[in-house]
């Protein structure tokens, strides 16, 4: 168990634990070196002591670190502590969208498509890369205060095994959306993501999972064989457009899917347009039974008889083809082909290793330690070795190092790195002590800004209130770190504010002025879109469309466009008798 202010690796100091799961412990944790806080994804239970999967995960992750996309929660470093498998993130304060669905049930159309453009924007940069997330749940996808998403643990999802269906709670989980291919044995591709897209999307519209089961097996079974429930008898009103996306994401023969997410991001960019809401039902191209019972999953009936087994056994056995022996042929020729593909890549990626180094001259080398060092030292030191450094230093408090000296660098001393990368001083300003002060009633956003002017850190977190017109919308309401006491500069300081939920009121009633509206805009944090349209149904002034339904949760940084009647344009009669002087005019 690790414990509050342990430190990982010598590094990452824990803050508190954030979150627990089947496959691993999550904490928040304080970056010593980059000054900053970090999620600590650690391993547990057998997964940290199966080498195959560690080695595997640290691949993966590794792999998911190349990638960057504002959508993508970022990878920073993949490491192990006396047996300790980790992983560092970037720290989101947010909550995922299975807790987003419970609490709400379900979202709204303008939402969910909000929602799904940004999942499939970031999936669009995976799959450019040919990664496969593999496991696309509501729990792997954070949702920010201000609207903005972000897709999470790619490594660990790269990682496991989602055929393993007899695993537990984690396991259980995902098989909710698990696309047939896998549960039938056969490797992911990136037409998998996009069927756990399809699942998640029909979700967040329904507040419901589509396949229910009492057992993993069953669900699996469920996904390979039964249609998808109509979202239609869920939803009567839901545009044909929205019906067709869900559809295709879903079909369980991957030539009837979209070909990867760009192209299923594409199709949602314009899934509201007027066009489109009446589309045509898609009609898919290939069969949809293409599951061969003869060679199909076999499910094991009776799991009473496989809980006498030990747990490998059973996960084998839970979920195993059978393959004749002219599938088995083709599938070994198909082996043959693609492991010449492959060693042929091998060759071409050592070479690129081997030949780009000697090509660009880059030579890595190692950061030179310079703490205890003063500014005009250690700028010579790390100058001398062939590295830039910046012209802004960062002050730091510091119990060990005098005023003046260098604690730190970033990048940090011993790593290696390029000749001429720049390289920031951390100086110490001492072992300075700020005095906490009393900021319930304050807005959090300026006592954010000057506790971070002060040198320490903050962390804002929502806490439910039992009466929510008590408080105002970003109020202070208290703090980890009581009024009075001194603390280190970059010492963490928790703000908690009221989980106040604003809504959208109802624009189209008639009340509201495009100022009134901008004014709302304004102080949630919106980007007001106007747009004027020539129409004889409404008088002119009035608000007849916003892009966010009455009574939906209000959420900063986002666009909220409305449309404004403006009288339609009378065309002027010709002049029938024209005489010379109204020609001379142009009139005629």
């Amino acid at each position: 168990m690790i414990m509050k202010g342990q430190k990982i690796s010598d590094r990452y100091q824990i803050i508190k634990s954030i979150g627990e799961g089947g496959m691993a412990n999550v904490y928040l944790a304080y970056d010593t070196i980059l000054d900053r806080n970090v999620a600590v994804k650690v391993l547990r239970g057998d997964l940290a002591t199966d080498e195959k999967f560690v080695r595997r995960f640290q691949r993966e992750a590794l792999s998911a670190s190349s990638l960057n996309h504002p959508n993508i929660v970022e990878v920073y470093d993949v490491g192990d502590d006396n047996g300790q498998y980790y992983i560092v993130m970037e720290y989101i304060e947010g909550k995922h969208l299975k807790e987003l669905i419970k609490k709400r049930g379900h979202l709204t159309l303008t939402e969910v498509v909000d929602i799904m453009l940004q999942i499939t924007d970031g999936m669009s940069v995976a799959h450019d890369s040919y990664i496969i997330h593999r496991d696309i749940k509501p729990q792997n996808i954070m949702i920010l205060e201000n609207g903005l998403v972000k897709i999470t643990d790619f490594g660990i999802a790269m990682a496991m095994n989602a055929t393993q269906l007899t695993q537990t709670n984690s396991v259980m989980g995902s098989v909710h959306y698990l696309p047939p291919e896998q549960a039938n044995g056969k490797g992911a591709s990136l037409q998998s993501d996009i069927y756990s897209m399809g699942i998640l999307m029909y979700e967040l519209l329904t507040g419901k999972l589509p396949y229910r089961g009492e057992n993993a097996v069953e669900i699996a079974l469920k996904h390979l064989k039964e249609p998808l429930p109509s979202i239609r008898e869920e939803i009567p009103n839901i545009p044909n457009s929205i019906e067709n996306i869900i559809k295709k994401a879903t079909a369980k023969n991957i030539k009837n899917r979209y070909n990867d997410a760009r192209e299923m991001h594409e199709d949602l960019l314009t899934c509201l347009d007027d066009s489109r809401l009446k589309e045509p039902p898609y009609d898919f191209k290939y069969s949809e039974n293409n599951y061969d019972d003869t060679k199909m999953v076999k499910i094991v009936k009776d799991m009473g008889d496989s809980k006498k087994k030990n747990k490998k056994d059973s996960e084998e056995d839970a979920i195993a083809k059978q393959i004749n022996p002219d599938e088995l042929k083709k599938q070994n020729k198909l082996i043959v082909f693609l492991a010449s593909i492959f060693t042929g890549l091998v060759v071409i990626i050592t070479s690129l290793v081997v030949l780009i180094p000697l090509i660009s001259g880059g030579k890595e080398i190692k950061v030179p330690d310079v703490t205890n060092k003063s500014v005009t030292e250690a700028i010579d030191i790390l100058q001398d070795a062939g590295f830039k450094v910046s012209d802004e230093q960062e002050e730091v408090s510091s119990t060990d190092v005098k005023e003046g000296k260098v604690v730190k660098t970033n990048p940090a001393a011993e790593s290696k790195r390029n000749k001429g990368t720049e390289i920031t001083l951390y100086v110490s300003v001492g072992d300075k002590k700020i005095e906490i002060e009393d900021y319930k009633g304050k807005n959090y956003l300026e006592v954010q800004g000057a506790l971070k002017a002060l040198g320490l850190t903050v962390t804002v977190e929502k806490k439910e209130v039992e009466k929510q017109n008590d408080y105002k919308e970003g109020e202070v309401i208290d703090q980890d770190i009581k009024a009075g006491e001194k603390v280190s500069v970059g010492t963490n300081i928790v703000l908690y504010i009221a989980d106040i939920e604003s809504e959208y009121p109802d624009f189209t009633d008639g009340s509201y002025s495009v100022e009134e509206v901008q004014q709302f805009c304004d102080e949630h944090g919106l980007t007001l879109e106007v747009q004027e349209v020539s129409t004889s149904e409404h008088n002119e002034g009035d608000i007849f469309y916003q892009s966010r339904p009455a009574g939906s949760t209000v959420a900063a940084n986002v666009k909220f466009k409305i449309k404004v009647a403006k009288a339609p344009e009378v065309e002027e009669e010709p002049i029938e008798d024209c005489s010379e002087e109204a020609k001379a005019e142009g009139l005629c």
